[in-house]
C-alpha cells in the first residue's frame, strides 16, 4: 500500500471543500524515474508553497531579473500591434488610400473591400505559418534561438513593406512580417510564464496585451502627425520606424536567460540551476534568512515535469488532442477565439468605423489617440482587479458589458448618420475598449498561459493563436464589407452581427472556462487529471504531492523545517 504523506497542511474536513489527489498509481510511476523521489516531491511542497505565500512586493524584491528579461522579450509584441493597428488605419489614411486605393466619385479614394480582407489575411497567413514553424523550434532549439532568428527575419521582411510599389508588394510584405510576429505572440507569453513565480504571472503574461495597445499607440501617434504629408513618405516612414524597434530588442535578447523549464525537459538540470541562479536577485540567493531555495525550486519544475510525462504521452502537435490534454487544448484555443468573438473587429477599427459614421479623418485619428489611452490605463486596471476578482470572473464580466455596447451601437446605426449619433458611437467604444481591456484583452494572455501543462505549453500557445489567426481571416472578410461603403455599408448596424457572437462567447465560458488563479502548474494538473468541472476549480483543493511512494523517516527528518518555511517567508 503507498503510505499517506502528511506536509502539515490542511485536511479536507479542515478546508471545507472537495479534495483531489494525484492517482497512486502515477506516482508509483514517477518515483521509479526520479531518484531520491521522496526527497524531490518534499522540496516541490516547499517551493509550491513558498510561492503561493510569496507577496507581490516579495516578489518584485526576488525577481528583478525575471521581470527586466520577460518585460524585454515582451517588447517584440509592440511591433505586431504597431504594424497590425498600421494596416488597419492606413485604410483611413488619405496619402495611402490614394496610393493603393480606386476612386469612389467623390474625389476620394478607397481600397476595395476584398483587398482590405486580403492584405489583412495575408498578414494573417505569415502567422500561421510562423507559429507552427516557431512551436517546433522552440521545443527542439529553446526560446532565445527561436527569438533571434524571428527577429533577423522581421529586419528583412520591413523592407519588402518600406520599398512597395502596389498592392501586390504589400501582400508578400504583410505575409512575410506574419512569420516573425506569429513566433513573438507565442515566444513572449510562454516565456513570461516560464520564468515568473506565481504571484508575477498575471502580471507578466498580461504585460503581452499593453505590449499590443503601446504598439497601437505608436501607430496611430505617427499617423497623425503624418496625416497632412501629401508625398509616399507619409506611409513609408511610418513602415521604417520598425527598424528603430529591433536594434534594442536584438540586444536584449541575446542577453537573455534560457527558460529553466525547457532546460529540464532537455534533462540539463544544472544549466536550469544556473538560470534560476540569473533570475533571481543576488542578495536574496546569498542571505540564508530568506528561506529561498534553488534546488527546491528545481525539484519543483523536476517533479511537475515528471507528473506531466507520466500522464501524458508526449511533446508533439498531435498530443494536444489526446488524454486530459484534449480539454486543455479546447479551453486555450476558445480563450484565444474569444478575443475576436466578442467584437472587437468591429468595435476596434476606430479610425475607419468613425470615418463612416461621419467623423473626418483628423477627428477619427484624434479619437483613435484618445481610444489608445483608455486602453492602456484598461491594462493597468486590470492589474489591480485580476488578483481579487479572478480570470474566469473577468471573462464573464467583460463578454456581459461588450455584449450590451455591441447592441446599443446597433441600435444607433439604424438612423441616418448625424453628429449626435456620431458622438454617442465614438463614447461606446470608449466603454467598448475600457471593458475589452480590463478584461478579455489582458486575461486572455494569463489564461493561455497557465491553461496548457508545462510540457505542451509551447504547442498549445502556437496551436491556439493559430485558431486565432485562422478566425481573423474569417472576421476580416466579415468585418471589411460591414463597414465599407462599396461593400454591404452596414455602420453601426454590424453590432448587430457581433453581439451574436459574443453572447455564445459568454454562454461557452460561463460552463468551460476554469479558474486558475492561486493554482500552481502541478494542482491544474491534478484538476485536469481528475476531470474536475470548470465551475468547480475554485471549489475543489488538488494535492499534486500529498501521497507517494516514498520513504516516511525522510520526511519525518524534515518536517520541522519545512514548517519554518512559512514564517521566513514573511521577512
Amino acid at each position: 500500500m503507498v503510505p499517506s504523506l502528511d506536509f502539515g497542511g490542511k485536511h479536507e474536513e479542515d478546508l471545507g471543500v472537495a479534495e483531489v489527489k494525484v492517482d497512486d498509481a502515477v506516482f508509483r510511476k514517477m518515483s521509479h524515474s526520479i531518484d531520491n523521489f521522496s526527497g524531490i516531491t518534499l522540496e516541490a511542497w516547499q517551493a509550491t508553497e513558498f510561492e503561493r505565500k510569496m507577496t507581490l512586493r516579495q516578489a518584485l524584491r526576488m525577481y528583478p531579473k525575471a521581470i527586466f528579461f520577460s518585460f524585454i522579450i515582451s517588447l517584440s509584441l509592440v511591433m505586431e500591434g504597431y504594424d497590425t493597428w498600421l494596416l488597419g488605419s492606413f485604410f483611413g489614411y488619405p496619402v495611402f488610400q490614394e496610393k493603393f486605393g480606386e476612386p469612389v466619385g467623390d474625389g476620394t479614394y478607397q481600397l476595395t473591400a476584398s483587398w482590405q480582407s486580403g492584405l489583412q489575411a495575408g498578414m494573417q497567413v505569415g502567422e500561421i505559418a510562423g507559429l507552427w514553424a516557431a512551436g517546433i523550434i522552440a521545443d527542439r532549439y529553446g526560446y532565445k534561438k527561436a527569438m533571434l532568428g524571428s527577429l533577423v527575419l522581421m529586419t528583412l521582411a520591413v523592407l519588402v513593406l518600406f520599398f512597395a510599389q502596389n498592392l501586390a508588394m504589400l501582400l508578400v510584405g504583410e505575409i512575410l512580417c506574419g512569420l516573425p510576429w506569429g513566433a513573438f505572440q507565442m515566444l513572449a507569453t510562454a516565456y513570461a510564464a516560464d520564468v515568473s513565480p506565481m504571484v508575477l504571472r498575471p502580471f507578466l503574461t498580461t504585460y503581452c496585451n499593453m505590449c499590443w495597445v503601446i504598439g497601437q499607440t505608436l501607430a496611430t501617434g505617427i499617423l497623425r502627425g503624418l496625416l497632412y504629408r501629401q508625398d509616399e513618405w507619409g506611409w513609408r516612414i511610418p513602415y521604417a520606424t520598425q527598424w528603430v524597434w529591433l536594434a534594442p530588442l536584438l540586444v536584449g535578447v541575446i542577453f537573455a536567460p534560457e527558460s529553466p523549464w525547457w532546460l529540464v525537459r532537455q534533462g540539463r538540470i544544472k544549466d536550469a540551476r544556473e538560470v534560476l541562479r540569473s533570475l533571481v536577485s543576488s542578495k536574496v540567493i546569498a542571505d540564508p534568512s530568506s528561506s529561498y531555495s534553488l534546488d527546491r525550486n528545481i525539484a519543483m519544475i523536476i517533479h511537475t515535469n515528471e507528473h506531466e510525462k507520466t500522464v501524458s504521452e508526449g511533446t508533439s502537435y498531435r498530443d494536444l488532442f489526446r488524454g486530459i490534454d484534449l480539454r486543455r487544448t479546447e479551453i486555450t484555443c476558445v480563450v484565444w477565439a474569444i478575443q475576436i468573438g466578442c467584437g472587437i473587429w468591429f468595435g476596434g477599427n476606430v479610425v475607419y468605423f468613425l470615418q463612416q459614421t461621419g467623423f473626418s479623418a483628423e477627428q477619427s485619428f484624434n479619437f483613435a489617440l484618445g481610444k489608445q489611452g483608455v486602453a492602456l490605463f484598461g491594462t493597468l486596471v486590470s492589474w489591480w482587479v485580476m488578483p481579487y476578482v479572478g480570470r474566469r470572473a473577468l471573462y464573464l464580466y467583460g463578454l456581459a458589458v461588450m455584449f450590451t455596447v455591441l447592441v446599443i451601437i446597433g441600435f444607433l446605426g439604424i438612423p441616418n448618420p448625424s453628429d449626435p449619433i456620431s458622438y454617442a458611437s465614438a463614447a461606446l467604444l470608449m466603454v467598448f475598449t475600457f471593458a475589452f481591456d480590463v478584461t478579455v484583452g489582458p486575461v486572455c494572455y494569463c489564461l493561455v498561459a497557465e491553461i496548457p501543462s508545462t510540457r505542451l505549453r509551447i504547442k498549445t500557445v502556437a496551436f491556439a493563436r493559430n485558431c486565432y489567426n485562422a478566425l481573423s481571416i474569417a472576421a476580416y472578410f466579415l468585418n471589411n464589407p460591414i463597414l465599407n461603403p462599396t461593400a454591404w455599408n452596414l455602420r453601426g448596424k454590424g453590432g448587430f452581427v457581433w453581439c451574436g457572437f459574443a453572447f455564445l462567447s459568454f454562454v461557452w465560458a460561463y460552463f468551460r472556462l476554469p479558474e486558475p488563479k492561486g493554482l500552481s502548474a502541478a494542482e491544474l494538473d491534478v484538476l485536469f487529471e481528475q476531470k474536475v468541472k470548470a465551475r468547480n476549480f475554485g471549489k475543489v483543493g488538488a494535492d499534486p504531492f500529498r501521497t507517494a511512494n516514498v520513504d516516511t523517516d525522510v520526511i519525518d527528518d524534515r518536517k520541522e523545517n519545512a514548517a519554518a518555511v512559512f514564517d521566513e517567508t514573511k521577512r
